[in-house]
């Protein structure tokens, strides 16, 4: 499994003259919550295609339309190979390799398949490889067409394989012609700019927080980010992040600096630095207050004079409702008068005013 990953790294070409289309198929049996097959198309740098066994199909904006408009035949092949072939072939093999691996539940089958071409030297670079359940499976050796079994399950596999004639003249076929064919003709669409340049920002959560870098929107994602402090790299209290994917094809990376120990008056001694593949020159951020962008409210930008007023204005409306509350408790405004008591009241004082002007 790491030669297939190595592999894959390796068709990534970097160089403004190479160009790789590389498809990366994987089918599962016994896998939860996963499709029993899925397939992604990579030209370059960047995800150009999408399927699935779940009918799931997407690509590049735009890119069908283009493709249709150049050859519709890749179109056609890319939707059986989707829909049909590919599935068919995953669900078949590993059904054959389950029979003789019956412990395990859980079995994967991965491929790669594709190919490359220099723009400058004319050079073409085709592979196919096999695992299975994280290991080498078998490859094809691309000067003969043959297969190379890497593990025992796969040599019936190859039996089968290269005894059919039509097979290995389909291959060699594909691999010497229609692959680079493709692969020119994606690069002829200018799809994808050489470099996309990013915009980098100082970001904080809050003051205590670290200070990240964060740069966004560039393109190849052949790029590095780091801090310096005086012109030098530095490594302590630094955390780089990964370079992820954004939804218009572009990537973005993000690099923390812990600030709690540095003295404002040595920020700006501080700065961050954006390296990107086929770019010139570098980006450099200077590690400034004023620059940080933040979801809190500085004090000099806090609204005070209208709070202040806000607030003086509860307090005398909660005075007017305190008054009100009182004024209504002694006018009995809170509970209904009892007119019996009411009665013998107003004669008792009737009573005292009669016997004081006796007296």
């Amino acid at each position: 499994m790491k030669t297939l990953l190595l592999l894959l790294f390796a068709c990534r070409m970097s160089s403004s003259v190479k160009h790789s289309l590389t498809y990366m198929a994987s089918g599962f049996s016994g896998v939860p919550n996963m499709p029993d097959y899925m397939m992604t198309g990579e030209f370059g740098q960047i995800q150009v295609d999408y399927c699935d066994s779940n009918k799931t199909r997407r690509s590049y904006p735009g890119l069908w339309e283009k493709l249709n408009q150049i050859d519709p035949e890749i179109l056609k092949f890319l939707n059986e190979q989707c829909f049909e072939i590919q599935p068919l072939f995953f669900k078949g093999v590993i059904s054959g390799l389950k029979e003789n691996n019956t412990n395990e539940a859980v079995h994967i089958l991965q491929g790669i398949t594709g190919c490359g071409w220099d723009e400058r030297t004319g050079d073409r670079s085709p592979i196919l490889r096999r695992g299975y359940d994280g290991e080498n499976f078998m490859e094809l050796d691309m000067k003969t067409f043959t297969w190379i079994v890497q593990n025992p399950l796969a040599a019936p596999i190859k039996q089968m394989w290269d005894a059919n004639p039509a097979v290995k003249a389909y291959l060699k076929r594909f691999f010497t012609e229609i692959c680079p064919q493709w692969l020119k003709k994606l690069v002829s669409l200018g799809l994808l700019k050489e470099t996309e340049l990013p915009s980098v920002s100082l970001l904080q959560k809050t003051p205590s927080s670290p200070v990240s870098c964060h740069a966004t929107g560039f393109y190849p994602n052949t790029a590095l980010m780091f801090w310096r402090k005086d012109g030098e790299e530095i490594h302590e209290n630094v955390e780089h992040g990964e370079i992820l994917p954004n939804h218009d094809w572009t990537f973005q990376l993000s690099v923390k600096l812990n600030v709690s120990s540095i003295p404002p008056e040595d920020w700006r001694r501080y700065d961050c630095v954006f390296q990107l593949s086929g770019l010139e020159n570098n980006i450099t951020t200077i590690l400034d207050k004023n620059m940080i962008r933040t979801n809190l409210v500085s004090p000099s930008e806090f609204p005070s004079g209208a709070v202040i007023g806000g607030c003086v204005g509860l307090l005398l409306l909660l005075l007017c409702i305190t008054g009100l509350f009182f004024w209504k408790r002694n006018n009995n405004g809170f509970r209904p008068t009892n007119t019996s008591d009411s009665s013998e009241k107003t004669s008792d004082s009737s009573q005292r005013r009669n016997d004081d002007e006796l007296q």
